[in-house]
Protein backbone atom coordinates (compact mmCIF):
# COMPACT_ATOMS: atom_id res chain seq x y z
CA UNK A 1 0.00 0.00 0.00
CA UNK A 2 2.93 2.43 0.68
CA UNK A 3 3.92 2.12 -2.99
CA UNK A 4 0.80 2.53 -4.35
CA UNK A 5 0.42 6.04 -2.46
CA UNK A 6 3.96 6.86 -3.24
CA UNK A 7 4.13 6.30 -7.11
CA UNK A 8 0.27 6.74 -7.32
CA UNK A 9 -1.81 8.88 -5.03
CA UNK A 10 1.06 11.09 -3.90
CA UNK A 11 1.83 12.36 -7.37
CA UNK A 12 -1.91 13.02 -8.21
CA UNK A 13 -2.46 14.68 -4.89
CA UNK A 14 0.82 16.33 -5.10
CA UNK A 15 -1.14 18.11 -8.44
CA UNK A 16 -3.86 19.41 -6.50
CA UNK A 17 -3.62 22.54 -4.63
CA UNK A 18 -2.79 21.76 -0.89
CA UNK A 19 -6.21 22.45 0.80
CA UNK A 20 -8.24 21.11 -2.39
CA UNK A 21 -6.42 18.03 -1.92
CA UNK A 22 -7.07 17.92 1.69
CA UNK A 23 -10.40 18.51 1.04
CA UNK A 24 -10.56 15.61 -1.22
CA UNK A 25 -9.39 13.30 1.45
CA UNK A 26 -11.72 14.62 3.82
CA UNK A 27 -14.36 13.44 1.78
CA UNK A 28 -13.08 10.16 0.89
CA UNK A 29 -12.82 9.17 4.19
CA UNK A 30 -15.90 10.55 4.77
CA UNK A 31 -17.47 8.07 2.45
CA UNK A 32 -15.39 5.30 3.57
CA UNK A 33 -16.85 5.96 7.09
CA UNK A 34 -20.25 5.76 5.95
CA UNK A 35 -19.93 1.86 5.18
CA UNK A 36 -19.34 0.35 8.60
CA UNK A 37 -18.93 -3.19 7.43
CA UNK A 38 -16.23 -2.02 5.25
CA UNK A 39 -14.38 0.09 7.91
CA UNK A 40 -15.04 -3.06 10.16
CA UNK A 41 -12.62 -4.99 7.80
CA UNK A 42 -9.98 -2.81 6.91
CA UNK A 43 -9.92 -2.38 10.84
CA UNK A 44 -9.47 -5.75 11.17
CA UNK A 45 -6.56 -5.77 8.58
CA UNK A 46 -4.73 -3.42 10.72
CA UNK A 47 -5.45 -4.39 14.03
CA UNK A 48 -2.37 -5.57 15.92
CA UNK A 49 -1.72 -9.20 16.59
CA UNK A 50 -2.62 -10.54 20.03
CA UNK A 51 1.31 -10.70 20.90
CA UNK A 52 1.97 -7.16 20.13
CA UNK A 53 -1.45 -5.75 21.45
CA UNK A 54 -0.82 -3.40 24.16
CA UNK A 55 -3.71 -0.81 25.10
CA UNK A 56 -2.61 2.37 26.11
CA UNK A 57 -4.45 3.53 29.56
CA UNK A 58 -4.01 7.03 30.22
CA UNK A 59 -6.42 9.59 31.68
CA UNK A 60 -9.12 7.26 32.20
CA UNK A 61 -9.50 6.19 28.67
CA UNK A 62 -8.15 3.04 26.80
CA UNK A 63 -6.47 3.33 23.85
CA UNK A 64 -5.63 0.17 21.45
CA UNK A 65 -2.47 2.10 20.54
CA UNK A 66 -0.19 5.06 21.28
CA UNK A 67 -0.64 6.83 17.82
CA UNK A 68 -3.33 9.07 16.82
CA UNK A 69 -4.85 11.37 14.17
CA UNK A 70 -3.85 15.21 15.65
CA UNK A 71 -6.30 18.18 15.42
CA UNK A 72 -6.42 20.13 11.99
CA UNK A 73 -7.29 17.34 10.03
CA UNK A 74 -10.86 16.75 10.65
CA UNK A 75 -11.93 20.34 11.88
CA UNK A 76 -15.85 19.51 11.40
CA UNK A 77 -15.72 15.58 12.77
CA UNK A 78 -17.18 14.12 8.91
CA UNK A 79 -14.07 11.68 8.59
CA UNK A 80 -13.31 10.74 11.81
CA UNK A 81 -15.44 7.50 11.85
CA UNK A 82 -12.71 5.90 9.08
CA UNK A 83 -9.85 6.66 11.46
CA UNK A 84 -9.51 3.36 13.26
CA UNK A 85 -9.59 1.70 9.87
CA UNK A 86 -6.15 3.34 8.80
CA UNK A 87 -4.93 2.11 12.16
CA UNK A 88 -4.81 5.14 14.56
CA UNK A 89 -5.82 4.42 18.40
CA UNK A 90 -7.68 7.57 18.44
CA UNK A 91 -8.59 10.61 16.65
CA UNK A 92 -8.80 14.59 17.52
CA UNK A 93 -11.20 16.45 15.61
CA UNK A 94 -11.51 20.37 15.29
CA UNK A 95 -9.83 22.75 16.13
CA UNK A 96 -13.37 24.17 16.71
CA UNK A 97 -14.67 27.52 17.74
CA UNK A 98 -17.71 28.33 19.45
CA UNK A 99 -18.85 30.97 16.21
CA UNK A 100 -18.56 29.07 12.60
CA UNK A 101 -15.95 31.17 10.75
CA UNK A 102 -14.49 31.05 7.14
CA UNK A 103 -10.60 31.50 8.10
CA UNK A 104 -7.99 33.52 6.47
CA UNK A 105 -7.96 34.21 2.75
CA UNK A 106 -6.94 31.80 0.17
CA UNK A 107 -4.18 30.54 -0.35
CA UNK A 108 -3.53 29.46 3.25
CA UNK A 109 -1.71 26.35 3.14
CA UNK A 110 1.70 25.28 1.95
CA UNK A 111 3.63 22.41 0.96
CA UNK A 112 7.58 22.14 0.99
CA UNK A 113 8.70 18.72 -0.34
CA UNK A 114 11.91 18.85 0.07
CA UNK A 115 11.68 19.81 3.39
CA UNK A 116 9.13 17.63 4.72
CA UNK A 117 7.19 20.70 5.78
CA UNK A 118 3.72 22.26 5.64
CA UNK A 119 3.06 25.83 6.52
CA UNK A 120 -0.62 26.89 6.97
CA UNK A 121 -2.22 29.61 7.99
CA UNK A 122 -5.54 28.32 8.06
CA UNK A 123 -7.40 30.56 10.77
CA UNK A 124 -9.76 27.63 12.73
CA UNK A 125 -11.72 27.37 9.55
CA UNK A 126 -14.93 25.58 11.31
CA UNK A 127 -18.86 25.58 10.67
CA UNK A 128 -18.51 26.66 15.12
CA UNK A 129 -19.17 24.33 18.01
CA UNK A 130 -23.27 24.09 17.51
CA UNK A 131 -23.18 22.40 13.70
CA UNK A 132 -20.07 19.84 15.23
CA UNK A 133 -22.47 19.24 18.02
CA UNK A 134 -25.41 18.45 15.63
CA UNK A 135 -22.88 16.32 13.56
CA UNK A 136 -21.70 14.17 16.37
CA UNK A 137 -24.98 13.20 17.99
CA UNK A 138 -25.78 11.33 14.81
CA UNK A 139 -22.63 9.39 15.10
CA UNK A 140 -21.37 6.41 17.38
CA UNK A 141 -21.13 8.32 21.07
CA UNK A 142 -18.73 7.68 24.01
CA UNK A 143 -18.59 4.12 25.28
CA UNK A 144 -19.96 2.73 21.10
CA UNK A 145 -16.38 3.83 19.50
CA UNK A 146 -13.67 1.35 19.19
CA UNK A 147 -11.12 4.26 19.79
CA UNK A 148 -11.31 7.35 21.91
CA UNK A 149 -12.34 10.73 20.24
CA UNK A 150 -10.91 14.08 21.57
CA UNK A 151 -12.65 17.74 20.26
CA UNK A 152 -9.86 20.40 20.28
CA UNK A 153 -11.41 23.92 21.41
CA UNK A 154 -10.16 26.71 20.17
CA UNK A 155 -11.21 30.90 20.48
CA UNK A 156 -13.27 32.47 17.77
CA UNK A 157 -11.65 34.98 15.45
CA UNK A 158 -14.45 37.68 16.63
CA UNK A 159 -14.44 37.34 20.23
CA UNK A 160 -12.16 39.17 22.37
CA UNK A 161 -9.18 38.04 24.41
CA UNK A 162 -11.54 39.00 27.53
CA UNK A 163 -14.60 37.01 26.45
CA UNK A 164 -12.35 33.90 25.41
CA UNK A 165 -13.58 32.40 29.00
CA UNK A 166 -17.34 32.24 28.04
CA UNK A 167 -16.43 31.73 24.15
CA UNK A 168 -14.26 28.40 25.43
CA UNK A 169 -16.85 27.32 28.08
CA UNK A 170 -19.87 28.07 25.60
CA UNK A 171 -17.93 24.72 23.09
CA UNK A 172 -17.23 22.89 26.10
CA UNK A 173 -21.15 23.21 27.28
CA UNK A 174 -22.14 22.44 23.77
CA UNK A 175 -19.49 19.44 22.82
CA UNK A 176 -18.20 17.80 26.02
CA UNK A 177 -21.22 15.47 25.54
CA UNK A 178 -20.27 13.76 23.15
CA UNK A 179 -16.14 13.70 23.59
CA UNK A 180 -13.84 10.98 24.92
CA UNK A 181 -11.75 14.27 26.03
CA UNK A 182 -11.41 17.81 25.52
CA UNK A 183 -8.37 19.76 24.56
CA UNK A 184 -7.70 23.74 25.08
CA UNK A 185 -6.12 24.91 22.07
CA UNK A 186 -4.35 28.02 23.08
CA UNK A 187 -1.68 27.93 20.81
CA UNK A 188 -2.11 28.00 17.22
CA UNK A 189 -0.55 31.24 15.43
CA UNK A 190 -3.01 31.72 13.13
CA UNK A 191 -5.63 33.86 15.32
CA UNK A 192 -4.46 37.42 16.66
CA UNK A 193 -3.73 37.42 20.04
CA UNK A 194 -4.71 33.56 20.80
CA UNK A 195 -1.09 32.76 21.85
CA UNK A 196 -1.45 35.59 24.70
CA UNK A 197 -3.77 32.95 26.51
CA UNK A 198 -1.00 30.93 27.63
CA UNK A 199 0.47 33.10 29.87
CA UNK A 200 -0.88 32.02 33.20
CA UNK A 201 -2.63 35.62 34.33
CA UNK A 202 -5.21 34.85 30.90
CA UNK A 203 -4.62 30.25 31.12
CA UNK A 204 -5.49 30.15 34.77
CA UNK A 205 -8.90 31.96 34.93
CA UNK A 206 -9.77 30.20 31.54
CA UNK A 207 -8.76 26.62 32.69
CA UNK A 208 -10.29 27.17 36.29
CA UNK A 209 -13.70 27.74 34.47
CA UNK A 210 -13.29 24.74 32.26
CA UNK A 211 -12.79 22.61 35.99
CA UNK A 212 -15.22 24.25 37.50
CA UNK A 213 -17.70 23.31 34.55
CA UNK A 214 -16.55 19.67 34.22
CA UNK A 215 -17.67 19.28 38.23
CA UNK A 216 -20.87 20.98 37.18
CA UNK A 217 -21.43 18.04 34.76
CA UNK A 218 -20.71 15.18 37.51
CA UNK A 219 -23.05 17.16 40.02
CA UNK A 220 -25.55 16.92 37.48
CA UNK A 221 -24.65 13.21 37.13
CA UNK A 222 -22.99 13.29 33.49
CA UNK A 223 -19.82 11.88 32.99
CA UNK A 224 -16.13 13.92 34.14
CA UNK A 225 -14.03 14.80 30.77
CA UNK A 226 -10.44 14.77 30.72
CA UNK A 227 -9.22 18.32 29.98
CA UNK A 228 -5.37 18.73 28.22
CA UNK A 229 -3.86 22.10 27.37
CA UNK A 230 -2.07 22.05 24.04
CA UNK A 231 1.19 24.18 24.01
CA UNK A 232 3.39 26.00 21.49
CA UNK A 233 6.80 24.84 20.22
CA UNK A 234 7.59 28.46 20.84
CA UNK A 235 7.43 29.21 24.82
CA UNK A 236 10.43 29.26 26.54
CA UNK A 237 11.52 27.09 29.50
CA UNK A 238 10.18 29.55 32.30
CA UNK A 239 7.03 29.95 30.16
CA UNK A 240 6.26 26.04 30.34
CA UNK A 241 6.99 26.21 34.03
CA UNK A 242 4.07 28.88 34.35
CA UNK A 243 1.92 26.74 32.47
CA UNK A 244 2.57 23.18 33.95
CA UNK A 245 2.22 25.22 37.50
CA UNK A 246 -1.86 26.10 36.22
CA UNK A 247 -1.93 22.62 34.87
CA UNK A 248 -0.90 21.07 38.19
CA UNK A 249 -2.57 23.55 40.35
CA UNK A 250 -6.17 22.63 38.48
CA UNK A 251 -5.34 19.17 38.81
CA UNK A 252 -5.67 18.96 34.31
CA UNK A 253 -5.73 15.52 32.88
CA UNK A 254 -2.34 16.01 29.96
CA UNK A 255 -0.68 18.33 27.88
CA UNK A 256 -0.24 18.18 24.17
CA UNK A 257 2.92 19.26 22.95
CA UNK A 258 3.52 20.84 20.62
CA UNK A 259 1.48 22.69 18.16
CA UNK A 260 3.06 24.21 14.76
CA UNK A 261 5.89 26.85 15.06
CA UNK A 262 6.46 30.28 13.97
CA UNK A 263 10.15 29.56 14.10
CA UNK A 264 12.11 29.26 10.87
CA UNK A 265 14.85 27.18 11.11
CA UNK A 266 17.48 26.29 8.05
CA UNK A 267 16.13 26.20 4.58
CA UNK A 268 13.14 28.50 5.97
CA UNK A 269 14.97 31.38 7.00
CA UNK A 270 14.01 32.79 3.79
CA UNK A 271 10.44 31.31 3.02
CA UNK A 272 8.27 35.06 3.43
CA UNK A 273 5.51 33.05 4.15
CA UNK A 274 3.31 33.57 7.31
CA UNK A 275 1.27 30.72 9.01
CA UNK A 276 2.36 27.78 11.61
CA UNK A 277 5.25 25.40 10.13
CA UNK A 278 4.93 21.39 10.57
CA UNK A 279 6.82 18.47 9.66
CA UNK A 280 10.12 17.75 9.53
CA UNK A 281 11.76 21.27 11.27
CA UNK A 282 9.50 21.23 14.58
CA UNK A 283 10.58 17.50 15.33
CA UNK A 284 13.47 18.20 17.70
CA UNK A 285 11.86 21.40 19.40
CA UNK A 286 8.92 19.34 20.00
CA UNK A 287 10.86 16.23 21.08
CA UNK A 288 12.99 18.71 24.09
CA UNK A 289 9.79 20.15 24.94
CA UNK A 290 8.24 16.96 26.21
CA UNK A 291 11.55 15.62 27.13
CA UNK A 292 11.55 19.02 29.51
CA UNK A 293 7.97 18.25 30.47
CA UNK A 294 8.49 14.66 31.54
CA UNK A 295 11.45 15.52 33.29
CA UNK A 296 9.76 18.45 35.11
CA UNK A 297 6.83 16.73 36.43
CA UNK A 298 8.41 13.39 37.02
CA UNK A 299 6.80 11.79 34.79
CA UNK A 300 3.34 12.37 36.53
CA UNK A 301 1.84 14.39 33.78
CA UNK A 302 0.20 12.36 31.11
CA UNK A 303 1.68 13.99 27.63
CA UNK A 304 0.57 13.80 23.67
CA UNK A 305 3.64 14.36 21.84
CA UNK A 306 2.71 16.00 18.45
CA UNK A 307 5.34 17.47 15.75
CA UNK A 308 7.35 16.28 13.32
CA UNK A 309 7.20 12.48 13.17
CA UNK A 310 7.72 11.78 9.73
CA UNK A 311 8.81 7.93 10.09
CA UNK A 312 8.84 5.04 13.03
CA UNK A 313 12.00 6.28 13.97
CA UNK A 314 10.52 9.82 15.41
CA UNK A 315 7.25 8.48 16.95
CA UNK A 316 9.68 6.15 19.17
CA UNK A 317 11.44 9.24 20.19
CA UNK A 318 8.30 10.92 21.65
CA UNK A 319 8.51 7.87 23.54
CA UNK A 320 11.49 7.75 24.70
CA UNK A 321 11.52 11.45 25.21
CA UNK A 322 8.50 11.02 27.64
CA UNK A 323 4.89 10.83 25.68
CA UNK A 324 2.67 8.70 26.44
CA UNK A 325 0.78 9.23 23.13
CA UNK A 326 1.68 10.25 20.10
CA UNK A 327 -0.13 12.24 16.94
CA UNK A 328 0.49 12.44 13.19
CA UNK A 329 -0.94 15.00 10.72
CA UNK A 330 1.49 16.47 8.38
CA UNK A 331 3.52 12.86 8.26
CA UNK A 332 0.21 11.43 6.40
CA UNK A 333 1.10 14.09 3.60
CA UNK A 334 4.04 12.60 2.90
CA UNK A 335 3.79 9.15 4.21
CA UNK A 336 0.16 8.08 3.14
CA UNK A 337 -3.16 7.55 4.96
CA UNK A 338 -1.70 3.83 6.44
CA UNK A 339 1.48 5.69 7.92
CA UNK A 340 -0.29 4.92 11.41
CA UNK A 341 -0.60 1.45 10.82
CA UNK A 342 2.88 1.20 10.15
CA UNK A 343 4.20 3.33 13.03
CA UNK A 344 1.74 1.59 15.46
CA UNK A 345 3.48 -2.02 14.34
CA UNK A 346 6.98 -0.46 14.77
CA UNK A 347 6.12 0.79 18.40
CA UNK A 348 4.66 -2.52 19.27
CA UNK A 349 7.67 -4.46 18.02
CA UNK A 350 9.83 -2.28 19.75
CA UNK A 351 8.11 -2.63 23.08
CA UNK A 352 8.33 -6.35 22.83
CA UNK A 353 11.91 -6.37 22.20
Amino acid sequence: MGWLYQNVAKPAFFRLDPEHAHEVAVHGLALLGRVRPLCAVIERLHRLAPALHRPVECFGLKFPNAVGLAAGFDKEGRAWPAAAALGFGHVEIGTVTFHAQPGNPRPRCFRYPAEQAVINRMGFNNGGAAALAARLAGQPGPGRRTIPLGVNLGKSKVTPLDGALEDYLGSFRLLADHADYVVVNVSSPNTPGLRELQDAAWLKPLLAALVDENKARVAAGKPRRPVLLKIAPDLSYPQIDAALGVITDLALDGIIATNTTLARPGFFAGVDQAGGLSGAPVRRRSTEIINYIARATNGRLPIIGVGGIMDEAGAGEKLDAGATLVQLYTGLVYRGPFFAAEVARALALRQRI
